[in-house]
């Protein structure tokens, strides 16, 4: 059911859309060229305690923001347990680190759809080429802190938030300058990308776990409902394993953007009225991070609009 009050949570999203095509700056793209209108430093927020936010304006691809998050959760820099699930969202990332070794003349140019093949057909191409750097999961869960050693960050905020919740400092970075390719000046110790949604704090006031991302680069159609889902689900996650009720899920913004050639379809978007968030259901039984599972997550009540296609601006790079 359409609920035409304006008061929904979803209007901040489609409110934000409609600011930019109104407001926002041109820009271009530096590394591909496609033009887009930008806006500089935006807040959302959810009450979790009022709905799921999974966007009802379009259909948005829950499967895979599970998916994903498990894998980042994981910390694993290998798109292996994606391919693996049939969730492809990082698939164009890895052809990018490929095409980098192409160029380099390291191995023979394939193209996209041989690419593709190969990765799912030759598990050898896919634990060599399904390699990303050290990306989101990796950052998080395994953080380069010279030599061998690494920082389970995650693990860490998780355990200190049971003894001391009234700290401050549970902070989870992403971005990391010495894996980030212009600062780091290599390929092959670089990330494929440098982390869109860079860090997140964690905060506990009363009985209620909140979680705040800062969002440095915010592709507005495609990207940020999922960046959306994705981070109100691990704000569902941290408060079951650490004995809290969910609260808040903000979302705070640099550059957020539309790309012209998604213009038509937030348009399509925006003349929709938004219907009931869904609830997340998640099995009471898991206490620890590492133990969650796809099937441990249910949606409950999505009754969204038909999908809404757009084609997704590989950058990155310097």
């Amino acid at each position: 059911m359409a609920l035409n009050d304006k008061s929904h949570p979803e209007y901040q999203y489609l409110n934000l859309l409609q600011d930019i095509l109104d407001n926002g700056q041109w820009k271009i793209s530096h590394s591909t060229g496609v033009k887009l209108k930008s806006v500089f430093g935006r807040q959302i927020r959810f009450d979790l305690s009022k709905g799921f936010p999974l966007l009802t304006t379009k259909k948005v691809f829950i499967r895979g923001i599970i998916h994903e998050l498990i894998w980042f959760l994981s910390g694993s820099s290998n798109i292996k347990y994606l391919v693996e699930n049939n969730v492809h969202i990082w698939d164009e990332w890895a052809y990018k680190k490929y095409q980098w070794a192409t160029d380099e003349g390291k191995v023979q140019k394939l193209a996209y759809d041989e690419f593709l093949q190969k990765i799912q057909s030759d598990k050898k191409f896919l634990a060599r080429w399904g390699e990303l750097g050290p990306v989101y999961g990796v950052q998080w869960r395994r953080w380069p802190a010279g030599g061998k050693k690494t920082v389970d960050q995650l693990g860490w905020a998780i355990e200190k938030i049971k003894k001391y919740p009234q700290k401050k400092h549970y902070v989870i970075s992403a971005w990391n300058a010495g894996c980030i390719y212009e600062m780091s000046g290599s390929h092959s110790a670089s990330m494929v990308i440098a982390p869109c949604h860079t860090m997140y704090h964690i905060n506990i006031t009363g009985d209620k776990l909140s979680l705040l991302l800062y969002q440095r680069s915010a592709d507005m159609f495609l990207g940020v409902p999922f960046n959306i889902a994705s981070y109100a689900l691990l704000t569902l996650m941290l408060a079951q394993v650490t004995g809290y009720r969910p609260g808040d899920f903000i979302h705070t913004f640099g550059d957020a953007h539309i790309y012209e050639n998604h213009f038509d379809q937030v348009k399509e978007q925006l003349s929709r009225i938004p219907r009931h968030f869904p609830v997340m259901k998640i099995d009471p039984s898991i206490r620890k991070i590492d133990d969650f599972r796809f099937e441990h997550f249910s949606v409950e009540g999505y009754d969204p609009y038909p999908p809404i296609k757009g084609e997704i601006t590989v950058v990155g790079g310097f």
